[in-house]
């Protein structure tokens, strides 16, 4: 009984996110049963008791990342009435973490993996995707709103691999706000950031 109690006091979940933090440390062949089990420290049973398999792992992992790092920033972002708006909290809101840039770029690397591979494209083109339709309805035409989208997902993945590689190279707390708002500025035409910032003091 208390072996069975041990097997289902830890969820799926808590199976994705052991997950992540392996992929994240060390690349997706880091997602191994018996390691992930040894830093949640239970036994194999436990992780049968949710997955069929080491693939299933995979998969619950890589959907878990691409609700919590896509589909969830866009949510927010979606809050925003206005299209400049929805743009910088895009920016804003998106996850620029350490964390998040390797897990990004670790599984980039494993963009031929047959289970990374679907999703890797998916998140990337729903990301992208997200910000044609901001940048259309600033106004642009579909091209340029196109252009924009891919050079402002650049810098985003840009700032991923600097946050990874080179820290001390992106400014932290008050100059990484600032920073936020020069990268609006260029990125967003006839974007302000006070005037972005009252209406949102004026909703909140």
């Amino acid at each position: 009984m208390n072996a069975a109690r041990n097997r289902r006091s830890l969820t799926a979940e808590d199976w994705a996110d052991a997950a992540l933090d392996a992929v994240a440390e060390s690349g997706v062949e880091a997602v191994a049963v018996e390691r992930i089990g040894r830093i949640l420290g239970v036994t194999k049973g436990s992780f049968y008791w949710h997955f069929t398999n080491r693939g299933a792992l995979l998969d619950a992992s890589l959907k878990r990342w691409e609700r919590q790092q896509t589909e969830d920033v866009i949510a927010r972002a979606e809050m925003e009435h206005d299209a400049r708006s929805r743009i910088h909290r895009l920016f804003r809101s998106a996850d620029g973490s350490k964390r998040a840039g390797q897990l990004y770029l670790a599984f980039a690397s494993a963009a031929n993996h047959p289970r990374v591979r679907p999703v890797l494209q998916r998140v990337n083109n729903r990301r992208i995707g997200f910000m044609v339709d901001c940048y259309l309805a600033v106004g642009l035409a579909a091209s340029e709103a196109r252009q924009r989208a891919v050079l402002a997902y650049s810098a985003y993945l840009g700032t991923l691999q600097m946050r990874r590689d080179t820290p001390e190279t992106i400014p932290t707390g008050p100059e990484f706000e600032q920073y936020l708002d020069y990268i609006s500025m260029l990125l967003i035409p006839g974007f302000a950031p006070e005037s972005v910032r009252g209406a949102q003091q004026t909703m909140g």
